[in-house]
């Protein structure tokens, strides 16, 4: 198949003079050569488009592919991740990953946790904070976790993240609220074992890659998987293998991810993010449909690596998963006039 790549890339913005923290979910040149790679090793052609922009550009002077391999995270606004599937479904061309629908969704913690809450997968509770007004709605007991309603990467979360008493919560929101133009989102902090399961495929065909622990080092920001600790991951972050066989948290943490992938219509590959009470209570906490696929980095890769799924038949299983829904993946796209 000829399969087009859209994606965002770092260096293009930080050209533009955007700064490193509103980059941080784009892509490095090395993400997209190892997605190129291993789409040629699998026997595809590849063809480079870029951001949305870019997209429109090239659907307007007639390009056409067989599947677009869609990673754009979007620049502005709840919904920017699901510009480019949006654009791709109006002129009826085939792609890889989740909709618009449920990428709008999942980008809103909030809402996703409402949907996932609907569906009888458990979730901490949460207050969405858009006024002090909404704490009077606030029905849990310190301490807090706060953090922005709509960003990845660890965007927004340090240690001031962790919210010891009521009185202090107003600050904490409305000094993320101004810094990323977006509500934020109170939760119960959570003191029990983290984990991020991997999952391909869609629907009662989604399976899990694996899942990992995650355990923050002596010298990392304490008590968070902050944005810090995340780029700097090396020496303050230790990744450990599940064996959900041997561990039941670690098993049960994985089913609440695969009914949550599910209730969502999250499809072809992503992340789940599981965080345990003080009992060790698995819960569910967020998904990434669009998880970074950085061959070395990305947490992605590096849990499906650590059960034995190499990168190239990551991405194997990925193009399978869409091409199985699709049905159509070897008709080419023909630019409406």
């Amino acid at each position: 198949m000829l399969i087009g790549l859209t994606y965002d890339l770092r260096s293009d913005y930080l050209a533009m003079g955007y700064s490193a923290e509103d980059t941080a979910e784009f892509d490095k040149e090395e993400t997209i050569v190892g997605i190129e790679d291993a789409l040629r090793t699998l026997g595809h052609t590849t063809d480079r488009i870029g951001h949305a922009k870019a997209l429109i550009r090239r659907i307007a002077n007639g390009s056409q592919w067989d599947m677009v391999f869609n990673i754009c995270e979007g620049l502005h606004g709840l919904s920017r991740e699901a510009q480019v599937p949006a654009i791709l479904e109006l002129y009826d061309v085939p792609y890889v990953f989740s909709d618009p629908l449920v990428l709008s969704l999942t980008l809103h913690k909030g809402m996703t946790k409402r949907i996932v809450r609907d569906a009888g997968v458990p979730t901490s509770d949460f207050v969405v904070y858009e006024s002090a007004q909404d704490l009077l709605r606030l029905g849990f007991e310190p301490p807090f976790f706060v953090k922005p309603v709509a960003e990845g990467t660890g965007k927004g979360c340090s240690a001031k993240s962790i919210v010891r008493g009521r009185a202090d919560l107003t600050v904490v929101c409305e000094e993320l609220a101004a810094r990323f133009r977006q509500p934020a989102i109170i939760e119960p902090y959570l003191t029990g074992r983290e984990f991020t399961v991997g999952i391909t495929g869609t629907g009662q065909d989604s399976e899990i890659v694996g899942s990992m622990e995650i355990v923050l080092l002596a010298n990392a920001e304490k008590g968070v998987y902050s944005f810090d600790n995340k780029d700097n991951y090396a020496d303050r972050v230790a990744y450990k293998p599940c064996d959900s066989g041997a561990d039941p948290i670690a098993a049960a943490a994985e089913r609440v991810a695969l009914d949550a992938w599910q209730a969502l219509g999250c499809r072809d590959g992503g992340r789940v993010d599981i965080r345990c009470d003080s009992g060790q209570n698995p819960l569910f906490m967020e998904v990434n449909p669009l998880a970074g696929l950085n061959p070395q980095d990305s947490d992605l890769p590096i849990l499906a690596r650590m059960h034995g799924v190499a990168y190239t038949d990551l991405i194997r299983r990925i193009i399978e998963s869409a091409a199985s829904r699709l049905c159509t993946a070897t008709a080419p796209f023909k630019a409406a006039s």
